[in-house]
């Protein structure tokens, strides 16, 4: 038996959608399971509630072989890190509650960077509570993700702007959600492994914005220009926008981070990068989403 949380979620589902591809017995934690798709809610097992919920937990994870971890985000949120080790903690009493063997994890790139990484880090703290249930863990490590722009699309194919709280030349290793989602759902089927590691998973483009807004300029056939925010106006924008400070905080923090190459050792160690390119994923993904066409 396979579980998975958020399974609703920009990468949840995509796993979902692998796993009853390939024929898997799999249970999932949704708050509103109306909001699953007609297939999901027909192939796989459901236990209604939030995965916060210790009771929720305990029922979805008894007779479970492997789980996927994901933490939500929670914009108002006036903690970070506990918020994190909030929604964990009772996760890591249900797994040694049920016996659960495996848990695969979504975290990040730059462990070894410690705290003053914002969300980063509060990833990094979930990383540390699930190994200390002694069951496999596989934390997989991403940089930044390529639809982290997709909230940008309009401006991006309207304006020819795309805008980020980082350095214009600073280069940023990419990964795709689809590229993650796959890689959880191979380490989910796999009942080979054990002990605890992290599993890189970055695309084949480090590049920075500039060079984004270049790549976006080729495949949308119109300039694009990139924009730095100014971080603490960002910060102080997201706050009026109602975000917490503490929220907030946690990604100038983060940003920071990135600038200071928080993702730089372990993705220059990589040899086999994951498939799919920015150029792909901006034909593939983010033109779709904006309704616009290709170059």
């Amino acid at each position: 038996m396979i579980v998975l949380t958020a399974p609703t979620g920009r990468i949840g589902h995509q796993v979902l959608d692998a796993l009853l591809d390939d024929g898997r017995h799999v249970r999932v934690i949704a708050r509103d399971p109306a909001r699953l798709t007609p297939r999901a809610r027909q192939g796989a097992e459901i236990v209604q509630g939030s995965h916060s919920d210790p009771q929720v937990l305990a029922e979805a994870f008894k007779g479970a072989d492997s789980v996927l971890w994901l933490v939500p985000p929670n914009p108002v949120a006036g903690d970070v890190r506990e918020h994190y080790l909030g929604f964990t903690r009772p996760a890591c009493e249900a797994v040694r509650a049920q016996g659960v063997r495996r848990v695969v994890g979504v975290s990040s790139l730059g462990r070894a960077y410690g705290p003053g990484a914002g969300q980063l880090s509060a990833a990094f703290a979930m990383d540390e509570m699930i190994e200390s249930t002694g069951a496999g863990y596989r934390a997989l490590a991403m940089p930044f993700f390529m639809e982290n722009l997709l909230h940008q699309a309009e401006a991006l194919t309207t304006q020819g702007v795309l805008s980020l709280p980082v350095a214009a030349d600073r280069p940023l290793p990419l990964v795709a959600t689809r590229d993650i989602a796959a890689t959880a759902a191979r380490l989910l089927a796999d009942d080979s492994w054990s002990g605890q590691a992290t599993v890189p998973v970055v695309g084949p483009d480090s590049l920075s914005p500039e060079d984004m807004a270049r790549v976006l300029s080729e495949v949308l056939g119109r300039p694009v220009r990139f924009e730095q925010l100014d971080r603490a106006a960002y910060k102080a924008a997201m706050v009026r926008y109602g975000m917490s400070e503490a929220w907030a905080q946690g990604l100038f923090d983060m940003a920071d981070a990135q600038d200071n190459g928080v993702y730089d050792g372990e993705w220059r160690a990589l040899t086999t990068p994951a498939p799919t390119g920015f150029r792909q994923w901006c034909r593939e993904v983010l033109i779709p989403a904006a309704g616009a066409t290709a170059a």
